[in-house]
């Protein structure tokens, strides 16, 4: 049974302890179930001892001492005798402790450790963390670890991060180092996603083109998809792949650390990379290239027996390779361009009594599954492998939001989550205009840490199918990796505790703090890591006296709020104390500053302040709720979407279905001389214009009629693949239709828009037949 001392703590610990311990003390992450602390420190130096009665620790003995040296130049002993005190003892005992759960206990004396072998090692991360506070850092003499008693265990047995080396490639030393990442902060599931269409990344002996073809690009896209019209490659030869050697090498190295890999091989969809290798995999015979661009392709594999034997082959020697319970396949994003156009698709959809292409891709992922379960493997896939019925044994990664997660839990398949809204880290996470390229989105820290991958909507049996939780780095526009640390840190520290602390303990004023010390270690590390916590929090709202307000907040202790505006070379400086009035068009920049020193980036905010700014906003219907940040009012804002990227924080994105909004003025105004909104197009991000809009007026809210504007019921063409395209940069004239004379102007108080999407991307698009995207940002009146 556990020892007396961890039962003891628990009768003080039926509450949360955030107001008992303090978190630049103890900055231990993910946080644990329970930390009770205590006065004193146990120092660590030299002479400490590690004590262990089982020689089957010192794997996890080792790891640990060799990150002390390496990080703190501490040289840990090895004993298997206890000495009289500094030591660090870990017990063998595990009796009725949670797999992967561990207690410690540290006083100015001694350390004791218990629990099984993952619960050691998550006990000795725990017991590194403790070391980092630099107000305990003695230097060359010693180090100091706060005296505590922790007894901790994880929510969920799947803690997953996502690497894609597809599309950028990084050598077995740096998977290594992602690796390492992730165990120090409790993580146990690395998805390793090795094929797609930009590349192929694992030697398979069966098919050696697969890596002599494959592997290697003959160009990549340069800048941002759309940036260039038409786009711009260079032209390197671009590649890498694994060996099944390092493979071993590194399933090894991840064994040590307590993480299975799950590796992804995709199919039929995102699988140009195979078939540049072998066309014969295809519905057409090619010829193919290993793609230097992004985005989704018709061209698939076919559900036919070569393809079949391809993939049985594949698994048999992914299998030998991964000693883990399940493989990725894929199943995203599958256009059925191909397999409609095919004879012998519509023959086996014929055949086999089958409804659809979407229920061929079911019966193609049945197939696959059986051969997994032949290999003693089991499947899991994007969400898209429910759609047409999902195989029997398989799991489901749900990104496109928490729909197919549910559906799979309620349907009794495992499920882990991983929507895009809160786990895409491919995504921004600051709003300052200075970061790096990225995909396009927003997800900033506090929304990673808002997640929990247990919807309320599934009862107690279902939510039992929720294995967990994981994060995906897609690297499109990641192509170095100090950028794979920057887009990683500090995110990873807030999906590692959705994933192991119960929503009970959570806390994210207290885990900010403590992720500003581990800024502390990840320096020490070497690692480049975002700053935007340090982004000051601001909330923009409706001002009742006149125009709106910009409310600028920071929970950093002892730090100042400076603000200035655009004014040529005279700009000055103000300390904030209150709102910012926001009543013409207006640009804002802010920092936080301790000691006249700024923290992180300066932001900035441009305002478009027009009639509409502030004013009450409804919308008929809500936005996609994976892009609703800030809701209606972000559309009368004053802040403009911006492209080329975009960024989520400003578009509210509907997914099958129509924008449909009044705007009230508060009053008649009788010059209104425009009206306007913008649209976003990104095609790779399945984002389109509209097909149409409709925009009418009224001086009562109760009798409308339509505004006579320019291109009336439809829209100019995009001209073509233009993506990213800001729609509508000049707001659009309205003419007042009761006045007949040349200069007119409208008269109205409630503004009512409707804006159409398309209902599905049109043929030689990314995502061909699936429903569009529709993104629309401001609203402008003048």
């Amino acid at each position: 049974m556990r020892k007396l001392f961890p039962l003891f703590i628990f009768v003080f610990c039926s509450t949360s302890l955030f107001a008992q311990y303090d978190a630049d003390r103890y900055p231990v992450i993910p946080r644990p179930y329970t930390l009770l602390p205590f006065n004193g420190e146990f120092s660590l130096s030299n002479s400490t001892v590690i004590v262990t009665d089982n020689k089957f620790y010192r794997n996890e003995i080792d790891a640990f001492r060799d990150e002390v040296k390496n990080i703190y130049g501490v040289d840990l002993k090895y004993s298997n005798k206890k000495v009289s005190s500094g030591f660090i003892y870990i017990s063998e005992d595990s009796t009725d402790i949670p797999d992967e759960g561990y207690d410690l206990f540290i006083n100015r004396n001694e350390i004791n450790i218990y629990g099984g072998h993952a619960g050691i090692f998550y006990a000795l991360q725990s017991l590194f963390q403790l070391i980092l506070n630099p107000n305990t850092d003695l230097g060359p003499v010693g180090y100091h670890i706060p005296s505590c008693s922790i007894v901790d265990q994880p929510r969920f047995p799947w803690r997953g991060m996502h690497l894609d080396v597809s599309r950028h490639f990084y050598d077995k030393e740096k998977i290594k180092e992602y690796l390492r990442w992730m165990a120090m902060y409790k993580l146990n599931v690395f998805h390793w996603h090795l094929t797609d269409d930009q590349g192929w990344r694992i030697e398979i002996k069966k098919y050696p083109e697969l890596t002599s073809v494959g592997a290697w690009r003959s160009g990549t896209l340069i800048g941002h998809e759309g940036a260039n019209d038409p786009p711009q490659y260079d032209t390197l030869h671009y590649g890498g792949f694994y060996t099944q050697d390092d493979i071993r090498e590194i399933v090894k190295y991840a064994q040590s650390l307590h993480i299975t890999i799950v590796p992804e091989i995709e199919m039929p969809g995102h699988s140009l990379a195979a078939l540049a290798a072998y066309p014969e995999l295809s519905c057409t015979g090619g010829p193919f290239e290993v793609s230097k661009t992004w985005g989704v392709f018709d061209d698939v594999m076919c559900p036919n027996e070569k393809t079949f034997e391809f993939i049985d082959e594949v698994v048999k020697e992914v299998s030998e390779l991964f000693p883990g319970q399940y493989i990725h396949i894929g199943g995203d994003e599958c256009p059925k361009a191909r397999w409609k156009a095919d004879p012998y698709c519509q023959k086996l959809i014929a055949d086999n009594k089958l409804k659809d292409e979407n229920e061929l891709q079911s019966w193609f992922t049945k197939k696959v599954v059986a051969i997994l379960q032949k290999y003693h493997k089991n499947a899991i896939g994007w969400d898209e492998i429910l759609e047409g019925g999902l195989a029997d044994g398989a799991a489901v990664m749900s990104w496109r939001g928490e729909d197919g997660g549910i559906a799979a839990a309620k349907a009794k398949h495992n499920v882990v989550m991983s929507p895009g809204g809160w786990c895409y880290f491919d995504h921004y996470q600051s709003q300052n205009n200075n970061e790096p390229l990225a995909i396009g989105g927003y997800l900033p820290l506090d929304k990673v840490y808002s997640y929990d991958p247990v919807p309320a909507s599934l009862n107690a049996d279902e939510k039992k199918y929720i294995m967990g939780v994981q994060a995906n780095v897609w690297t499109e526009y990641i192509g170095t990796w100090p950028y794979v640390q920057y887009m990683v840190f500090p995110r990873i520290c807030a999906l590692a505790e959705v994933a192991w602390t119960i929503p009970q303990e959570k806390n994210y004023s207290h885990f900010e703090e403590r992720v500003i010390q581990h800024f502390h270690l990840l320096d020490k590390l070497n690692i480049n890591y975002a700053k935007s916590i340090f982004d000051l929090q601001a909330k923009i709202t409706s001002n009742s006296f006149s125009g709106i307000s910009l409310g600028l907040n920071t929970n950093k202790k002892n730090a100042k709020i400076m603000y200035w505006f655009n004014e040529g070379d005279s700009a000055r400086h103000y300390v904030y104390d209150f709102p910012i009035t926001i009543n013409k068009p207006l640009t804002v920049h802010a920092a936080l500053f301790i000691d006249g020193k700024q923290l992180g980036n300066e932001n900035t905010w441009v305002f478009n302040y027009n009639l509409a700014t502030g004013k009450p906003i409804s919308l008929r219907k809500p936005p996609n709720k994976s892009y609703n940040t800030g809701g209606a009012f972000s559309l009368i804002d004053g802040i403009e979407g911006q492209t080329n990227p975009w960024r989520g924080n400003e578009w509210l994105g509907f997914l099958k279905d129509t924008l449909d909004l009044i705007i009230d003025l508060g009053k008649t105004e009788d010059s209104i001389s425009e009206i306007g909104f913008d649209y976003l197009v990104d095609h790779g991000s399945w984002i389109h214009a509209p097909v149409k809009y409709q925009i009418e007026i009224s001086t009562d809210g109760k009798n409308y009629s339509p505004a006579n504007l320019p291109l009336w019921g439809h829209l100019e063409s995009e001209g073509g693949d233009k993506q990213n395209t800001h729609g509508w940069s000049n707001v659009i004239t309205v003419v007042d239709p009761n006045d007949n004379n040349e200069m007119n102007y409208a008269k109205a108080r409630f503004i009512h828009i409707i804006v159409y999407p398309q209902l599905k991307i049109p043929p030689g698009n990314p995502g061909e037949g699936m429903a569009a995207w529709l993104f629309v940002s401001e609203i402008e009146v003048h």
